[in-house]
Order: structure tokens, then C-alpha cells, then sequence
């Protein structure tokens, strides 16, 4: 039975992916910060392992994936999805701790997770693995007002590539999807954010055609690898955007 971390999994495109991936008679070790939530997503499902942790902590990562690991036996895949939008503004509008906030979580909290996956796939037999971060549409072109999170998305795609190449030799892929708008409660708070001032909210797309992509890149064989995945509403604004 194959096994997957999912970071973020308690709700949004992390609790779909997780469910879909449970579905699918995958192991899936489901991380995030909330007992209750992760608890109520895993009752009946036999092949769930809730591992409860905050990306941004170290140790706390650590052990998350040294039990998942201890009662799996192996990784075969994470999926490095943890993230959040602060409130946005232009760059003289946003409040420092929201900056450092958006940069502990998208940022710092991935390379945890992708640091302890590497290095559970680098020494588990046989060797290799797969990690597949969450980019999002922003990892390429920013949405206004979101230099935060821009930021931190733009960084996700260095992360991606340098795993990708030292990875190599240890037979662990990494590739990135970058999501446009799947239905979710943050992509929520976006739309009516923007009726509540007037404009027209931009198209959105079923989470779950989101959570099947992530299925496809998990499970090409080792030899196949998405590098990147973009998966977005049809016609919302990212052609031409910018």
C-alpha cells in the first residue's frame, strides 16, 4: 500500500487531496494543527494516521514523520501543501508580523516538511520518494495587494527546482502544482472581498479537479515526473494577468 503526507489537512485543497488519496486506498498521514479536525477526517478510515504539528516547528515536523515512518514503515509521497493568505494590501500597507507570519508558513514551514521527507526517502530501502509542493498561480504572477504571499510562493518554485536536482541521486522527484483558484474557505474570504468592494470576483474551479491532479503526479511511476502543474478555473485571469 502506497503511503502520503499531507500537509494541511485539515481543510481546503489539503483536506480534499487527503480524502480523494484515502479513496484511493492510500495511507495517508494527515498534518495539521487541529486534533479535532483531522480526528473527525480519519474516523472510518482505517488507512489514516492524524499527525498533529505545526509546519513551523521544527521538532514538532520532526517527530510527525519519524511516527508516520514507525507505522507505515516507508514514504512514498508528500505532499507539501500547508500555506495562508494574510490580509493583503500594497507593501507599506502590511503589517510586519502578517509578513513574517506568511514567511514562517509558506516558507519556512515547507522547507521543514520538505526537509524531513528527504531525508526519510534518502534513507528508507529501497531509496526515493516523491515531494509535490503546492506553488499556487501566484508562484509565477502575483494577485494585487499580496506581496506577502507572492513572495513566498516565488520561493516555493526555487525550493521545487533544488530539490528536483539534488534529489537526483537518492531517486526522490520533486515537482510543484500551481492551483488557480480552487473553492475553498480562503479563496472564499478573496471573492467576497471583492463583491464587498464592488468588483466582479474572479472564476473558480471544483477543489476536487485540484486534489486529482495531485493524484496524477503521485502516481506516475518512479522514472515519470510532473515538474509543474497548472490547474486553474478556465477563464479566470492569469493568461494576460499582470
Amino acid at each position: 500500500m502506497k503511503t502520503i503526507i499531507v500537509t494541511g489537512a485539515s481543510s481546503g485543497i489539503g483536506q480534499a487531496t487527503a480524502e480523494l488519496f484515502l479513496a484511493e486506498g492510500w495511507t495517508v498521514g494527515l498534518l495539521a494543527r487541529s486534533a479535532d479536525k483531522l480526528a473527525a477526517i480519519a474516523e472510518g478510515q482505517a488507512h489514516a494516521v492524524p499527525l498533529v504539528a505545526d509546519v513551523t516547528d521544527s521538532k514538532a515536523v520532526d517527530h510527525a514523520f519519524q511516527a508516520f515512518e514507525g507505522q507505515t514503515g516507508r514514504l512514498d509521497v508528500l505532499f507539501n501543501n500547508a500555506g495562508i493568505f494574510a490580509p493583503g494590501g500594497t507593501i507599506d500597507e502590511i503589517a510586519l508580523e502578517d509578513w513574517y507570519h506568511s514567511v514562517n508558513v509558506n516558507l519556512n514551514g515547507m522547507f521543514l516538511c520538505a526537509r524531513a521527507a528527504f531525508r526519510t526517502m534518502r534513507n528508507q530501502s529501497p531509496q526515493g520518494g516523491r515531494i509535490i509542493n503546492n506553488g499556487s498561480i501566484a508562484a509565477h504572477v502575483p494577485r494585487p495587494n499580496s506581496v506577502h504571499y507572492s513572495a513566498t510562493k516565488h520561493a516555493i518554485t526555487g525550493l521545487t527546482r533544488s530539490l528536483s536536482l539534488d534529489g537526483r541521486r537518492f531517486g526522490i522527484a520533486c515537482g510543484q502544482i500551481d492551483i488557480g483558484n480552487a473553492r475553498t474557505q480562503m479563496v472564499q474570504g478573496l471573492v467576497d472581498a471583492a463583491i464587498a468592494s464592488g468588483e466582479t470576483p474572479d472564476p473558480t474551479m471544483d477543489v476536487q479537479d485540484a486534489a486529482r491532479s495531485v493524484l496524477h503526479m503521485a502516481n506516475l511511476p518512479p522514472e515519470a515526473n510532473v515538474q509543474f502543474m497548472t490547474v486553474m478555473a478556465t477563464t479566470m485571469p492569469y493568461i494576460g494577468r499582470g
